[in-house]
């Protein structure tokens, strides 16, 4: 059973910074963030597209939170980050990491999607309040 431990979530008010992380049993070749509000359906945040290697994969974001938010992963491919910035009411909801070993090429779309990936944290909350 492969664990994904998400953390660093937390309460802030609009406008405020917060990094979460996620740490994975071993490396994956894709990991992204996903979130879901209530009511809503889970949606990409922000992911890798390219191959699976950490040289050839790039990062894409959600068009909401695009210049706000930045994704990046540790050398050893263990550990994800996800740092939020400007962050806004409308970003509060309940953050999870997921990941796949998949080594061809993943488009724009398919980093963001939620079909696309086997493994899924349990979440971390984050909100923000006006």
């Amino acid at each position: 059973q492969v664990e994904l431990v998400e953390s660093g979530g937390g309460s802030v008010t609009a406008g405020g910074s917060l990094k979460i992380a996620c740490k994975a049993p071993g490396d994956f070749y894709r990991m992204a963030w996903f979130r879901q509000a209530p009511g809503k359906e889970r949606e990409g945040v922000a992911g890798f597209y390219g191959y699976g290697s950490v040289e050839a994969s790039y990062a894409v974001y959600a068009g909401a939170v695009k210049g706000r938010f930045t994704i990046s992963r540790d050398n050893t491919k263990t550990i994800m980050y996800l740092e939020m910035s400007d962050l806004k009411p409308e970003d509060t909801a309940l953050y999870y990491c997921a990941a796949v070993n998949r080594v061809a090429w993943m488009t724009t779309i398919e980093a963001l999607s939620v079909a696309e990936y086997k493994y899924w944290g349990q979440g971390t909350q984050v909100t923000v309040s006006s």
